[in-house]
This record gives structure tokens, sequence and C-alpha cells, in this order.
């Protein structure tokens, strides 16, 4: 009599676990990216509501007077979001609660950034324009980023 046998294909382990957590890591990325281009565009549409209800987004101090236009504050969304972004990857490489430790610096770094709108020339309008921009950035960058840890 013959016996037959299913024979499962040999599996390296060690290599599926390697795929799946690069999979993840994928996913994880993709998702972190959502968040950074996600609070460019909260912090733009947050920009042109406020601008549309009348504020002028007007800045004056010693150095003069300037303008936050749509481009500036399109730019400086990314730039502080992908700043947030390699905080929380260097956070996570050196520590173990880096999900602890990088929303207390993404709050302090919240409320440090409010500081310098208060020691400014504008109106109120626009301070409460900045304000609520600086803060569209942290109310999507850090639940969204703090998902993502590892």
């Amino acid at each position: 009599m013959t016996t037959t046998h299913s024979a499962s294909p040999s599996v390296d382990r060690p290599a599926a676990a390697r795929q799946l957590s690069a999979a993840a890591a994928g996913r994880r990325r993709r998702v972190q990216a959502a968040a950074a281009a996600g609070a460019v565009v909260a912090t733009c549409a947050v920009w042109a509501v406020c601008r549309a209800a009348g504020a002028d987004f007007a800045l004056a101090d010693s150095m003069g007077r300037t303008v936050i236009n749509l481009p500036v504050v399109a730019v400086f969304s990314l730039l502080f979001a992908l700043l947030g972004w390699g905080g929380l990857a260097l956070l996570e490489r050196f520590t173990r609660r880096a999900r602890t430790a990088w929303t207390a610096l993404a709050t302090a770094v919240l409320l440090l950034s409010l500081l310098p709108v208060f020691a400014e020339e504008a109106t109120t309008a626009t301070k409460v324009s900045l304000c609520l921009v600086h803060a569209a950035v942290a109310a999507v960058l850090v639940p969204a980023l703090r998902r993502t840890t590892r």
C-alpha cells in the first residue's frame, strides 16, 4: 500500500518573518507620510478659512513687516511634520518609550511654537489664526504618528 504525504513547501521562518516585518514597516511609512501630507493639507485649509474670515496674516516686529502667505504655511508645515517624523524615528531607535517621549516632545514644541506668535505685532485675528494653524499641525501629526510607534 502506498501512502501519499502532502508535502508542505519548506518555509524559511526567519525569511518569512523578515518579509512580514518589511511589509509592516512599509505600511508604517505610508501612514507616516500620509500624516505629514495631512498636516500640510490641514494647515492650508485652516489658513484659507482664517484668511476668508478676515485674518490678514501680517506680522510686524523690529525687523520689519511680513505677510505669511499660503506657500509659506505649506512649506513650514511640511518641514516641521518631517522633523517630527524624524524625531519619532530617532526616539524609536534609542529609547524604549518612544511614544511617550515623542508625545511629550511634540506637545512641548507646540506650546513653544505659540510664544513667538504673541511676541509679534499683529491683529488679534492674525494671532488667533496662527495659533489655529500651529494647532492643526499637532492635531493631525500627534495622533497619527502615535499610532505608528513600535
